[in-house]
């Protein structure tokens, strides 16, 4: 029937009836005659219990010891799924990242994968084992343990089922697919059956955060089928492909937004060459990363510089531009913390004009004020005041016509 890697989150394996209940769920695809490589995150709650003592010890610990600390998580997981699995009578085998040698760089708490030795686990399938391995982790060229940032289980099921030609990579959480926009703005949201690559890298980068980004980047590198899946439910899901069916039809695949967002502007910065550059040099230094720009023409000499950053950086990045202010001679910096950024999603915007000024008209007639564009071939994307966030969404779900035909949970904001 071909191999499977499934992945099951945190709120999957959340408790030990839980555990159970994904083996049993694991044990029903077994008997369907697929071969299954199992990959976990640690119990809901673990891995912020982990860090949160940690913290108290010291504020700033030694990310080595973090990731030796994060890294138990897992192991109980693998361990507690692995025990259910030979209760109900099926062979499994459990490993930790070290132990399958997925390797990683040396950057401590947001590793990246660079290859997985894949031999230990190919035995065991052919000895007839479910092999059940831990998320999130892996061990650099010197051997030590390594983690892979949040979301990072996504990404070790995603890169084993590269490394093993797996037929599809099954992601399992709290919701049963990717929806049109988030249900609890929108009730009226529509669970989609398929999305591409691309769309679903928009939809991750935006907003929704039902699948790690650099997941999905792995599984457009390597063209891995990722299906979304319910951990409690046993119908829906939503195909991720390199060209998803039906895509030609619709022109917009979902809407997503981030309240998380925040403008700082530089007025009056000299005219010349290299101002971009002196204004974002010391911001990319303090790693922050920076999101739409916009830059005005010239006049009498100066220029106004505008950009977006995520909101737990204002505070430093405005600090940052005041001095950047003072060196450059700019005559003021300015800053709005309270902005959201909405996008609307999809692969046949490439083919038909109008989506722009139909999104424009909409929020012009509810007297919505656009303050940022960006755009690209499948998505654009505007800044507004945050107060008018869920009206947008709303009105623009409307207006493109997304509204719900099936029933589910809804995407994970």
């Amino acid at each position: 029937m071909g191999l499977i890697v499934q992945k099951f989150g945190g709120t999957s394996v959340g408790s030990l009836e839980r555990i159970e209940a994904v083996a049993q769920k694991v044990a029903a695809f077994r008997h369907e005659g697929h071969d299954l490589v199992v990959v976990v995150s640690a119990m809901s709650g673990e891995t912020n219990r982990l860090l949160a003592m940690a913290h108290e010890i010291d504020p700033q610990p030694n990310p080595r010891e973090l990731d030796v600390l994060l890294a138990t998580g897992e192991q109980v997981t693998i361990a507690l799924l692995s025990i259910a699995l030979e209760k109900q009578g099926i062979p499994a085998r459990s490993y930790t990242g070290t132990q399958v040698y997925i390797r990683t760089d040396s950057v401590y708490n947001k590793a990246r994968i660079q290859n997985i030795d894949s031999k230990r686990i190919c035995n065991d399938l052919e000895s007839g084992r479910i092999v059940v391995v831990a998320g999130f982790q892996g061990v650099d060229e010197k051997g030590d343990i390594t983690t892979l940032g949040r979301g990072g289980s996504d990404t070790t099921a995603v890169a084993l089922a590269a490394a093993l030609k797996a037929h599809e990579c099954q992601i399992y959480t709290d919701v049963d697919g990717v929806y049109t926009t988030d249900p609890r703005v929108v009730p009226e949201a529509r669970r989609l059956d398929y999305l591409t690559y691309e769309e679903m890298l928009e939809l991750a980068s935006l907003g929704a955060k039902v699948l790690q980004i650099r997941s999905v980047e792995f599984a457009s590198k390597y063209n891995v089928p990722l299906r979304v899946l319910s951990s409690f439910e046993s119908e829906g899901g939503t195909l991720i492909t390199a060209e998803a069916e039906g895509m030609e039809d619709p022109l917009i695949s979902g809407i997503t937004f981030s309240r998380d967002e925040a403008k700082l502007t530089i007025l009056g910065v000299p005219d010349k060459p290299g101002v971009a550059y002196h204004i974002l040099g010391p911001i990319a230094d303090a790693n922050i990363e920076v999101d739409i720009i916009i830059q005005n023409v010239g006049r009498d000499g100066t220029t106004d510089f505008t950009f977006t950053v995520h909101r737990i950086d204002y505070q430093k990045a405005f600090e940052i531009l005041q001095e950047i202010s003072r060196t450059l001679g700019a005559r003021e910096v300015r800053g709005d913390n309270k902005i959201a950024k909405i996008s609307v999603v999809g692969v046949g915007m490439r083919s038909h004009a109008g989506i722009a000024s139909t999104m424009f008209r909409t929020l012009a007639q509810e007297g919505i004020n656009i303050q940022m564009i960006s755009t690209s071939e499948i998505k654009i994307s505007v800044v507004i005041d945050e107060k008018y966030l869920e009206l947008s969404v709303r009105t623009l779900h409307a207006v493109f016509e997304l509204e719900k035909n099936s029933s589910g949970n809804g995407l994970s904001y």
